[in-house]
């Protein structure tokens, strides 16, 4: 997959940090293994050649499920608007589709001082960096990671390969989606030979619940409603009902449950849908066929949200009931052959 743009953008997004002397990442809102595993794995990249490098978690809580990551213990619980951007010459945004990935908290305006590079694979990235490495071809922003440090011919650390593999192996399913390409393989092969402890981390990943998301599963698969003639399940869950059993917006993040839904045969369209705090209400939205259903159009549609065909959430700032008639009238704005909901 090594196409013509990372051939002609890796020497220039080289040449941007042999220039810096510290260098910001960060992890956008309710991060995956994709947006923290790049990160962590830039760093150790960027502090194995000299480079000072320093991971934010941004607006979210540390995910307990990613804990295994090496460096996970170094990311800065901070937040865009608690930085003190004076200490900094570069930012790469990386897995961040528009401003609003980097917080939701506050307007991001990068200052002057600050060169600003945009490593993505988000079909809806319009770039707002000075350099804008966006290639929606490719399954995971450490896929992309990796093949760059391939054109620079530098050394791959085992904690930067667990990173990157772990993003490639989180972005793709288990190697599932479609866009996993050959060159996926390899690059995760490679990775593994530098790492090959990676099967510990994979099952720390995927073995790791606390009893709070197990908790949160139950309830959401309590709470199926079907919509479009059977085609859209929607898991909604209210806040009130988060707050009795005791469960946090981070137990919600990465409890698998639109994949559940997608599971199901018929079920086209799968939407975990939580009020995450009263009158905030986030949906991560999986679907069965993404040529059919390309579940970046309902989230852009939205005005909240992006993500992927196959796999793509938003934000929606309204109430528990104001926010369902909203997702529905959107899908079916989007989609309108799938009839009434």
């Amino acid at each position: 997959m090594m196409s013509d743009q990372i051939k002609k953008l890796a020497p220039i997004i080289w040449s941007e940090i042999q220039k810096a002397n510290h260098i910001l990442f960060h992890c956008h809102p309710g991060p995956d293994g994709d947006s923290i595993g790049g990160a962590l794995g830039m760093m150790h990249i960027l502090r194995n050649i000299g480079k000072e490098a320093t991971v934010i978690m941004g607006d979210s809580e540390p995910p307990p499920t990613l804990a295994c990551l090496p460096g996970f213990d170094q990311i800065i619980i901070n937040n865009w608007s608690e930085l003190d951007l004076s200490k900094y010459d570069l930012f790469i945004s990386q897995d961040s589709s528009d401003l609003s990935q980097i917080t939701k908290k506050v307007e991001v305006k990068f200052p002057n001082h600050i060169r600003v590079v945009v490593i993505d694979h988000h079909e809806t990235n319009r770039g707002y960096g000075h350099v804008n490495f966006i290639e929606p071809a490719y399954p995971s922003v450490c896929q992309m990671d990796y093949e760059l440090c391939r054109q620079w011919n530098i050394e791959i650390t085992p904690n930067a390969a667990a990173c990157f593999f772990i993003g490639i192996y989180t972005d793709t399913g288990g190697f599932k989606y479609p866009a996993t390409t050959a060159d996926t393989f390899k690059a995760a092969a490679e990775l593994v030979l530098i790492y090959p402890e990676f099967h510990k981390i994979v099952f720390e990943l995927e073995n790791n619940y606390e009893p709070e998301q197990i908790k949160f599963i139950g309830l959401s698969l309590s709470k199926i409603e079907l919509y479009f003639n059977n085609k859209v399940a929607i898991a909604a869950v209210p806040y009130e009902e988060l707050k009795k059993l005791g469960i946090q917006e981070v137990h919600t993040e990465k409890a698998q449950v639109s994949e559940m839904l997608r599971s199901v045969k018929g079920w086209e369209i799968g939407v975990r849908f939580t009020e995450v705090k009263s009158g905030v209400v986030t949906l991560s939205m999986r679907t069965r066929d993404a040529n059919k259903y390309d579940l970046s159009k309902i989230a852009v549609a939205t005005g909240f949200g992006g993500g992927h065909m196959y796999a793509a959430g938003a934000t929606l700032t309204m109430p528990f009931n104001e926010a369902k008639k909203y997702l529905l009238k959107t899908i079916q704005r989007v989609y309108p052959e799938l009839g009434q909901p």
